[in-house]
């Protein structure tokens, strides 16, 4: 009888749910970004600025590792392996480059390029961005089957902060490796 009626399970699931988090999620932040805080009226000439594309990288290759730990452990019985690598890489390269940075500036300009112009801002605006991508991440799991949940809703949580980020990224004038490896 348990087994009257069963119905295939959609392989697919878990890569349509994060999708549609994902998109949904970030739509919302564009939204709030747009609406809070606008795109900085530079970004064009910003753009020419390499270490713009730095910060977008470093975002981007969290997001993307963070995905894949999120994928993995909403599933029963999957490790995340050394998925956690794709997650250390880039604070590891990113925080080099601050040191190197740091090391080359002068001692009294050291903290201005940690701090630059906005560190009292900064983790609570990306916070408030990555909100609607933390709440449909977390929808996500919630129809799959994760068994380690907090790890799972850590790993959302990464997801979404460097989406938030990535999002951020286009209101946000700080490129300086230090302020990026901190902040």
């Amino acid at each position: 009888m348990l087994a009257t009626g069963v119905a295939p399970v959609d392989r697919h699931l878990a890569a349509k749910r994060f999708i549609t988090a994902l998109l949904l999620g970030g739509a919302g932040a564009l939204a709030l970004m747009l609406m809070g805080y606008g795109i900085r009226p530079d970004l064009a000439q910003a753009a020419l600025a390499p270490m713009l594309w730095v910060k977008l990288g470093f975002a981007f290759a969290v997001a993307v590792s963070a995905l894949v730990l999120t994928a993995r452990l909403a599933r029963p019985g999957v490790q995340p392996g050394r998925a956690w690598i794709g997650v250390g890489l880039p604070w590891a390269a990113i925080s080099l480059m601050g040191l190197v940075v740091l090391m080359g500036a002068q001692p009294e300009a050291r903290l201005g390029l940690v701090l630059g112009r906005t560190w009292l801002s900064c983790a609570l605006s990306i916070s408030f961005i990555a909100s609607p991508v933390f709440v449909g991440l977390l929808w996500a799991l919630r129809g799959l089957a994760p068994t380690r949940l907090a790890l799972a809703g850590a790993c959302a949580g990464l997801l979404a902060a460097a989406v938030g980020t990535l999002v951020y990224a286009l209101h946000c004038p700080e490129i300086e490796a230090p302020f990026l490896a901190v902040w």
